[in-house]
């Protein structure tokens, strides 16, 4: 009797990292983190609970790195490129908000922003999730104070500007175009939130006051 060769164990199926974490992005877009199951993500990203975990790491792991390469997106990245390519405050603003009319409710993706989105009515076993974005959002908020802090000595803001609560109010803004755009609110519309929440922009008396309509 011949002796036959034992079956080899199949090796785990090789995948694209970039497609997986595409596909990671805006399930978790979509659903947001807490509505995101691990076998909603496998079946997504088309890959094994095994191979997820060994790939990524767990659930919370995989999440921070979808925010990561979110972060360097058009949607992600918009608010960086336009606090810092912008010569004034106030057209870094204005780019912002115009982008953020565009990018919010593009149909090429999810609508609205992941970061602001992605976290809603987390549980309270998931609340450094929550806290991980909030961390985002604050630093988002620091970035436009600083900014503005910096208009002002430059004379392109009234002198005694509250720079803290006019980056708040910006934020704001953001978050609620953010939403609007998950209610289905057109590019059009979040575009006239946009000019109206530059409305409110401090007008200079002195000669600061053309760089601040720089942009606009």
């Amino acid at each position: 009797m011949s002796e036959t060769t034992p079956p080899r164990r199949g090796r785990p199926r090789a995948f694209d990292r970039e497609e997986a974490l595409a596909a990671a992005t805006r399930l978790f877009w979509e659903r947001g983190y807490e509505a995101t199951s691990i076998g909603d993500l496998t079946e997504a990203m088309g890959i094994r609970p095994g191979s997820l975990y060994a790939a990524f790491g767990d659930k919370k792991s995989l999440f921070r790195e979808v925010v990561r390469v979110y972060g360097g997106t058009p949607t992600g990245a918009f608010i960086g490129r336009a606090l810092t390519e912008e010569p004034s405050a106030r057209a870094a603003v204005a780019r912002m908000l115009r982008e953020a009319a565009a990018n919010y409710a593009c149909p090429s993706h999810p609508a609205g922003c992941l970061t602001i989105s992605a976290a809603t009515n987390v549980s309270r076993q998931d609340a450094e999730v929550q806290d991980f974005l909030c961390d985002l959002r604050t630093a988002n908020i620091e970035a436009f104070e600083s900014r503005l802090f910096t208009a002002e000595q430059a004379g392109e803001l009234p002198a005694g500007t509250d720079a803290r609560s006019l980056a708040a109010y910006f934020a704001a803004v953001l978050q609620g175009m953010s939403q609007r755009a998950r209610d289905g609110a057109t590019p059009q519309e979040l575009a006239a939130t946009a000019e109206l929440a530059l409305a409110a922009w401090p007008e200079t008396a002195g000669p600061g006051k053309a760089g601040a309509a720089g942009g606009s």
